[in-house]
């Protein structure tokens, strides 16, 4: 099985989900396999005869703008799997359950 397969069985309860979390999760993956990507590259450039000057490569730059896309996409599984603490159903859930039921009337 598929590390995307694992994710859609842990994350997919019902029919609902599946639809919203489907593209999340792609995302998610995709930006799992660039962050892996650019930790192969430097983050750090050092002057060859000056080795106290440094400077952040585009690599280092893009490398934290795509972590703190992963990072908000895990909190926004966390909470749509109620992994939080919060005991409520969360918004986003009740929003695709709304919308769920008002392309079903239409």
């Amino acid at each position: 099985m598929t590390r995307r397969e694992n994710l859609i069985k842990y994350l997919c309860r019902n029919k609902d989900d599946r639809q919203l979390l489907e593209s999340l999760i792609d995302e998610f993956l995709f930006l799992e396999n660039q962050l892996a990507e650019l930790r192969k590259l430097p983050f750090i450039k050092i002057h060859p005869s000056n080795p106290e000057i440094q400077k952040s490569t585009p690599a280092s730059k893009q490398y934290k703008e795509l972590l703190q896309q992963y990072t908000n996409i895990i909190k926004i599984l966390e909470r749509l799997n109620g992994d939080d603490s919060e005991s409520e159903e969360s918004p986003l859930r009740i929003w695709l359950k709304n919308q769920n039921h008002a392309d079903k009337r239409t």
